[in-house]
């Protein structure tokens, strides 16, 4: 059984940082992708940016520059570091793992930004 679980959401002004964690548990193989989701309030869930095992990772356009993801192997975790945050950042923001047989979702972790 392979679980997910995100920690280090909250609430930020605009121009501040957060770094968003996600520990996977259970058997998830050597080839996969990690990755960052969000999903806004009335809006569609939508990517943020992913990283392979292999570590290549791609962006949403509306990050590049300002979010860096990066992961640990060994402990199985994918970060997401977020800079120069703005209020059209805030979201609930998912993890998710693509394994070769399957993919899984966190349960999600707010991130607000204030004007």
């Amino acid at each position: 059984q392979v679980q997910l679980v995100e920690s280090g959401g909250g609430l930020v002004q605009a121009g501040e940082s957060l770094r968003l964690s996600c520990g996977a548990s259970g058997s998830i193989g050597s080839r996969n992708v990690m990755g960052w989701y969000r999903q806004a309030p009335g809006k569609q869930r939508e990517l943020v940016g992913a990283i392979s095992s292999g570590g290549e990772s791609t962006y949403a356009d509306s990050v590049k520059g300002r979010f860096t993801i990066s992961r640990d192997n060994a402990k199985n975790t994918v970060y997401l570091q977020m800079n120069s945050l703005k209020p059209e950042d805030t979201a609930v923001y998912y993890c998710k793992l693509s394994t070769t047989w399957g993919a899984y979702w966190g349960q999600g972790t707010q991130v607000t930004v204030s004007s």
